[in-house]
């Protein structure tokens, strides 16, 4: 099994595997084809019913969906209702450093959610449907929108008034493997009455894995010789997740605070053993606990009708401890990497409402981070230097930005910014330097709707990457006996985006979109080749220019006209392809971790005589390279599905059944070297297959 290790950036999502979670093959890819959280809800299916229509488009390209639209669907939440809206793929954010950068694409009373670690998916389950008057698609752009760099959002309109709500829902998950189970238990609950609001979430259960399983390896050294091995795999662990949010009128303004403490235990264990040789075994142990806590404050105020000021501040801390250990005859191997790190943002934004078709906004952010982290890595009672194994990381950074919205007419609509981002980021320990990097991000983006059921977008943009706190420290990769130098003398990755897409409306909630989008990038980040006093190391470097290009198709349709009452077809599939030279061999490849192909076809009906939904999901799979100087690792994770079957038995009560995993196979190709890839053959080559599914799931939520 290849593992490698880095330090958790700041901002890394908690209900998910952490950058350092061993999925059964090395950092940087995601392995399993969810990541594991702690489970306890799931959205629902569509009912028999039709909905009715959405009020239409506006001058401003919104279609409204009123509450009425989705009573057919009986949701329960207001992720429930996202998955039933035409022509809407759901985007749960980015992890990175900043407010910014990190938005998903749904807002909540036109405002974006403030809290970064608890991530967009589960600040909207703790919103009852109950509570929604509306749901608006905002396409193009809208007068007093943020947008967030994306073409098409959400934005959740709650009703006002007293209201209040409890859900509890208890979980149980079975690997039909090994007999695992994962219990789970999430309560939800919130309360709001003149204009104050106060909602709490908590969640304490098991997960596992799904990249982890049992299977057989086979490798081919460069003589042909091959050797058979017998994978077994296992991983999982515990989450505990508390989260809070208080909203009140204050001084003819509005606050809010918010805080999340989390904490988890990851465990991963692989036994690999020799079909022929029993004493060529090898045994791999890795243990991760982390803990993060975050507390965010917001204040936003009007003056007068055309004035508005936001102002925020979010604090994060985060701990995390990681040890693995390897052993196989004559070799006995012990990695640990500890860190901790922290973020600070404050960030202040004015909108200026000019008229109803014009709209300025200005404003600024500043953020500090910081990193500490220590690496040690120890083969057979030696203690091993390792490149950037003590670092000390600091970022300051401020970003200025403008933007303005005008809607020219009923057909058409524009909107340009500019942002201005400057930071400074200094090391110490085993590495020393400093830098100050600045780039402008300019932004044009038009929208054209010839008629109400039709509409064209088009978006040129200068996009700018953050550095990952990750690639600045040391890691390893223990089974392959790969050591991963850290490289804090990193730039940016910069594209020069252009995006072109159309969408067509159809019946009363079908859509069909085409999105194509074509990056040109310079300095890449990827992989590279670092010699050391103590050894020759892959780490992360720029390595020039490259291309990618992206074709993303979204559709939905109901079924009722083809003779399926309450039925619905959602389904998006994304083709990629990209290119840059490699450090290594001088030859072009692909980008390391980019998935070419990724997809997935979402069919659900409800069956009211029987007062149950049900439904399938088909995952197509994906495939993702990554290119290191001495090893080239393929990942991929085959077609697979969930099947699931949800039944009523009373109001605000539901029992939902699932089979997960149908036919899950995690593959893993592996051609390692003995130094770079250029000057070497082969030392062996290795071919894996894990299987983990199926995982039946039985859930049991009530709400009040």
């Amino acid at each position: 099994m290849a593992l490698a290790l880095a330090a958790q950036s700041a901002v890394d999502e908690p209900q998910g595997p952490p950058s350092t979670t061993p999925l059964t093959a090395q950092s940087g890819a995601t392995r399993a084809r969810r990541a594991p959280v702690a489970r306890g809800d799931k959205p629902g299916a569509v009912q028999s019913l039709q909905p009715e229509a959405p009020s239409g488009q506006s001058s401003s390209g919104v279609t409204s969906y009123p509450a009425s639209f989705f009573a057919p669907f009986q949701p329960n939440t207001v992720n429930d209702m996202l998955d039933h809206l035409p022509g809407f793929v759901f985007d749960d954010g980015d992890s990175v450093r900043g407010f910014a950068g990190a938005a998903g694409n749904v807002l909540i009373d036109s405002d974006r959610p403030t809290s970064k670690n608890d991530d967009l998916y589960n600040v909207l389950r703790r919103i009852p449907a109950s509570q929604v008057e509306r749901i608006d698609i905002i396409r193009g752009g809208a007068p007093g929108i943020d947008m967030q760099g994306k073409t098409v959002m959400a934005n959740v309109i709650r009703k006002t008034g007293a209201a209040d709500s409890l859900m509890v829902a208890l979980a149980e998950n079975w690997v039909v493997r090994d007999g695992r189970q994962q219990p789970t238990l999430r309560v939800e609950a919130s309360h709001s009455d003149n204009g104050k609001t106060l909602e709490g979430g908590l969640v304490v259960g098991d997960f596992f894995d799904d990249g982890a399983g049992d299977g057989p390896e086979v490798r081919q050294n460069s003589t042909g010789v091959i050797e058979r091995l017998k994978d077994n795999t296992e991983a999982g662990g515990i989450q505990v997740v508390a989260t809070g949010a208080y909203t009140t009128p204050l001084f003819g303004g509005k606050f809010k605070v918010n805080g999340q403490i989390f904490g988890q235990s990851y465990i991963y264990d692989e036994t690999d053993q020799d079909r022929i040789v029993a004493a060529q075994s090898s045994l791999e142990h890795d243990h991760q606990n982390k803990e993060q806590g975050e507390l965010g404050l917001t204040y936003t105020k009007k003056f007068g009708e055309k004035l508005s000021v936001e102002s925020l501040y979010i604090q994060q801390l985060q701990g995390e401890d990681y040890l693995s250990l390897y052993y196989a005859p004559g070799d006995a191997e012990r990695f640990r990497e500890q860190h901790t790190n922290g973020e600070s943002i404050l960030r202040s934004t004015v909108t200026y409402t000019a008229s109803n078709s014009l709209t300025f906004e200005a404003g600024a952010e500043g953020a500090y981070n910081w990193l500490h982290s220590h690496t040690g890595y120890v083969v057979n009672g030696a203690q091993i230097a390792l490149p950037a194994a003590d670092v000390q990381v600091t970022e300051l950074r401020g970003e200025g930005f403008g933007k303005a919205t005008w809607v020219a007419s009923p057909q058409w609509t524009f909107e340009a910014g500019l942002r201005l981002e400057g930071s400074h980021i200094a090391s110490d320990g085993d590495v020393v330097l400093a830098k100050t990097l600045f780039y402008p991000k300019p932004r044009v983006a038009a929208t054209w709707s010839p008629t109400k059921v039709d509409q064209f977008r088009l978006r040129l943009e200068q996009e700018v990457g953050q550095l990952d706190f990750n690639d600045f420290v040391a890691s390893s990769s223990l089974t392959t006996g790969q050591i991963h130098a850290g490289n804090p003398n990193l730039d940016p990755q910069q594209a020069g985006v252009i995006e072109a897409a159309y969408e067509r409306r159809f019946w009363t909630a079908g859509d069909v979109s085409f999105t194509y989008r074509h990056s040109e990038l310079t300095d890449v980040v990827d992989r590279a080749p670092v010699f050391s006093p103590s050894g020759d190391y892959d780490a992360p470097a720029n390595i020039g220019k490259g291309k990618k290009d992206e074709l993303i198709v979204a559709f939905t349709t109901p079924l009722d006209p083809f003779g399926i009452p309450g039925g619905q077809l959602k389904a998006n599939y994304t083709w990629r392809t990209s290119s840059v030279t490699d450090p290594t061999t001088g030859v072009d490849r692909p980008i390391s971790g980019l998935r070419p192909r990724l997809g997935e076809i979402d069919f659900t009906q409800n069956l009211p005589k029987w007062n149950l939904n049900w439904g399938l999901t088909y995952y197509a799979g994906w495939r993702e390279a990554y290119y290191r100087f001495s090893q080239i690792e393929v990942d991929s994770w085959r077609p697979n599905g969930t099947a699931f079957v949800e039944y009523f038995p009373i109001k605000n009560l539901a029992v939902r059944f699932e089979l997960d995993d149908i036919s899950a196979d995690y593959r893993r190709n592996l051609i390692v070297y003995p130094d770079a890839r250029n000057l070497t053959a082969m030392t062996y080559s290795a071919r894996r297959d894990l299987y983990f599914g199926p995982a039946p799931y039985l859930r049991v939520r009530k709400v009040f």
